[in-house]
């Protein structure tokens, strides 16, 4: 939603018409990491051997290297200087690896498991110990072949660092096709690298603010198909929808589901002013949780969901702030830069990341709670927004204006390695990263 480069109340009315563009939502994203780290942990990853057969269809070694350079933790050696291809541990010659200073190594191979299923074996070695850490196995189809990738970067990740890798994981996002009346929307659930894409929700009017359930089943967002706005919950494993706010007057917007997965926080205007509310999504029963002449929106939930943020311009700008879920009281938590909005919450509740503007520069900052609120800026503008934690808060997406187009972004946490994910001939916006996929 294009809501930054306008007033904020404007914003939320003209939602509509804000959000425009040409894309091909059925194209994968173009990804370019734009942006590395040099001093990140060296890590080899060899071409993984292949028993016979035909090609496969994805380079696992390829996938995993990649994964592990845009994560900001992990710098992989250039495919172009592996000088070497071990595919077993009693291969591995170690001074080789040494002298290309290389922390950690990845080999593998894959042969045929029968039944039109492959068997990806793995193993991560640590150089300068010449000590195997991990020794796994898949066995999957050819078509599962970048999943099992994704799973063993995870893996790897999990090992080194100690925190759950979050690459075999989702996000959603909002892709636009034709231009003026002719635009078709589409709702767009994909790899977290922007790989195979599958399309959700289509409609001729907008799509807006997609937001993941916590069990990754379900996909609450905003549609405006039948003249206004109105919240959708669509299954995306039957595909099945329901339709759960459609006030008839004002707006139904801004969904977030509760870490349990029972309720929705909403932002509706029937009353008067856009308010906060809770639904029940079995009884669709509501809470209102804000009384104010302000306009209240975009809540989300805290990881332990005891309370709610969100975005007020109470104060006379947009802030983030806080209250119990219950209802009560909200402490404004946001005080650096003219605006703050658009709030997400890492994991641990540590982390608050927002759209923080100052004139007519709107960039992703993160306030780290656990060291009083600093503030820290993640991304260059001018027109960034709607940024959302990977569930291990290692990185962030957003999207980002260029020129007149939309792009995503992925960026470290450390704000370190940002990596561009755009679609060849169109525009993309509004990302949502998904939680854990179920082992």
């Amino acid at each position: 939603m294009r809501k930054l480069s306008i007033t904020f109340a404007s914003a939320l009315l003209s939602v509509a018409a804000l959000f425009a563009g040409s894309a091909a939502a059925q194209q994968s994203l173009n990804v370019d990491i734009v942006q590395g780290i040099k001093t990140a942990t060296p890590i080899a990853v060899v071409p993984f051997a292949q028993a016979g057969g035909a090609p496969l269809p994805t380079d696992v070694a390829d996938v995993i290297r990649n994964d592990f350079n845009r994560s900001g933790k992990f710098r992989s050696l250039a495919k172009s200087e592996i000088v070497e291809t071990p595919s077993k541990g009693a291969d591995i010659k170690f001074p080789t690896w040494r002298l290309l200073k290389q922390d950690f190594l990845t080999i593998g191979r894959i042969s045929d498991a029968g039944g039109g299923m492959l068997r990806v074996e793995y193993e991560l070695w640590d150089v300068n110990k010449q000590q195997s850490l991990l020794a796994q196995a898949f066995t999957a189809p050819a078509g599962d072949l970048r999943g099992v990738a994704h799973q063993i970067a995870d893996q790897i990740y999990e090992k080194i660092t100690g925190v759950r890798g979050a690459f075999w994981t989702r996000i959603a996002y909002i892709t636009a096709v034709g231009l003026g009346n002719n635009t078709t929307y589409a709702l767009i659930v994909a790899d977290s690298d922007g790989f195979n894409p599958q399309v959700v929700a289509r409609s001729r009017e907008s799509l807006l603010s997609p937001h993941w359930s916590p069990d990754g089943k379900k996909i609450a967002y905003v549609s405006f198909e039948s003249g206004n706005s109105a919240i959708y919950v669509q299954d995306i494993t039957t595909g099945q929808r329901q339709l759960v706010s459609a006030r008839p007057r004002g707006i139904n917007s801004a969904p977030a589901w509760s870490p349990d997965g029972s309720k929705l926080a909403v932002s509706l205007s029937y009353s008067g002013n856009p308010e906060i509310y809770v639904m029940d999504v079995a009884s669709r029963q509501e809470t209102r949780l804000t009384k104010s002449l302000a306009i209240n929106t975009e809540p989300v939930w805290s990881p332990d969901g005891q309370s709610i943020y969100f975005t007020s311009d109470r104060s006379g700008r947009p802030q983030i702030y806080q209250m119990p879920a219950s209802g009560g009281a909200a402490n404004r938590i946001s005080f650096q830069g003219q605006n703050n909005l658009s709030a997400d919450v890492s994991y641990d509740g540590k982390q608050v990341a927002m759209v923080q503007g100052n004139g007519n520069v709107y960039r992703i900052a993160v306030m780290d709670r656990s060291l009083g609120g600093q503030v820290r800026p993640l991304s260059p503008g001018p027109i960034d927004e709607s940024p959302s934690f990977a569930p291990n808060a290692s990185m962030l997406l957003y999207a980002a204006t260029e020129g007149r187009r939309g792009v995503l972004y992925a960026v470290s946490a450390d704000g370190q390695v940002r990596q561009r994910l755009v679609l060849a001939d169109g525009d993309v916006r509004e990302p949502s990263w998904g939680p854990y996929r179920q082992r």
